[in-house]
């Protein structure tokens, strides 16, 4: 198929519509790239100002993958970008998606997932989200439901956080604590490790923190280090490399309940909730919070417990 030009905010032209990209559903390169498009008003919020990685697959889901976080010297100069140092020296120069035309130029590059960091760019070492990634090691989605609730409970009831949701479009779920840019990388993740152990010495039989797969015993996996500088996280909205082209969709609590798969939501579906439902998590930055009272209060758990413990 010929080529055509993109005529929006920017012009460029677009390839190879027609490239078969997600086998099993058939659908093609031109689908995602209008699907990019029609969502990019509920999109583009969540990637406002964030260093952007992409995740390519130039010849569809079941070839070659790779992660591309410089952008390339062919990358159009309209396309912001952001030069971040790396800790060993070296910079890198990330791409900051603010608009649709940057955000079908990268579908147009195959990049299906766009991952985001936790930050943006005014404030790149300082995150202003903290999230547990909940990933099951058996396929068990009842069980994930359930540890959502569990920890949202906690976050919420015993250390007062707001708690956000996501499907992760794969197979667990995401949580998310809006944050207000006051601690560093470090901190924040060395908060959620702190937290995550907590949970995994309260259920033991349920949870646990360790990264290697053999060491898991077909428990829950709560994986927090997505909070670390540098790493990344699927952008709410991003479509999956998955056969059915799921999307990582940010969800209601109240809606929990009747969720039967983290990846409900597809490229075929995702348009009937949206006309139907506003986005979720489009206020979320409204519940911004420092983590300052919950880490105070978290202590004096730890202090009362230990207390319990030795007496």
């Amino acid at each position: 198929m010929a080529e055509e030009t993109y005529k929006g905010e920017h012009e460029f032209s677009i390839s190879s519509r027609d490239k078969i990209y997600f086998p099993e559903a058939g659908y093609t390169k031109g689908e995602l790239i209008n699907y990019y498009e029609k969502i990019s008003e509920v999109i583009l919020p969540h990637l406002e100002d964030r260093p952007v990685t992409m995740l390519r697959f130039p010849n569809g889901i079941e070839d070659k993958k790779f992660f591309q976080k410089d952008a390339p010297d062919y990358f159009p100069d309209w396309i912001e970008t952001i030069e971040i140092e790396k800790q060993e020296g070296d910079t890198t120069n990330y791409v900051i998606c603010n608009n649709t035309a940057t955000l079908v130029y990268l579908a147009n590059q195959a990049c299906i997932t766009p991952h985001i960091w936790l930050s943006k760019k005014a404030k790149p070492d300082y995150p202003d989200r903290m999230i547990f990634d909940l990933d099951p090691s058996r396929n068990d989605f009842s069980e994930v439901k359930s540890a959502a609730k569990q920890i949202r409970k906690f976050l919420q009831e015993q250390l007062d956080l707001p708690v956000f949701l996501m499907t992760t479009g794969s197979r667990g779920l995401h949580l998310v604590v809006p944050l207000k840019s006051e601690e560093n990388f470090e901190d924040v993740r060395n908060f959620a490790q702190e937290i995550a152990e907590y949970l995994e010495n309260e259920f033991p039989e349920d949870y646990t923190t360790a990264t290697r797969k053999n060491k898991r015993d077909d428990k829950l996996f709560l994986d927090v280090a997505r909070n670390g500088i540098g790493q990344t996280t699927v952008a709410p909205y991003a479509v999956r490399p998955l056969q059915g082209a799921p999307i990582a969709t940010p969800i209601d609590w109240d809606e929990l309940n009747s969720l039967d798969s983290a990846q409900k939501y597809n490229l075929k579906n995702i348009f009937k909730r949206l006309a139907r439902k506003e986005d979720p998590w489009s206020k979320i930055a409204k519940k911004a919070t420092t983590l300052k009272s919950a880490k105070e209060t978290f202590s004096i758990m730890l202090k009362e417990k230990n207390k319990k413990t030795n007496d």
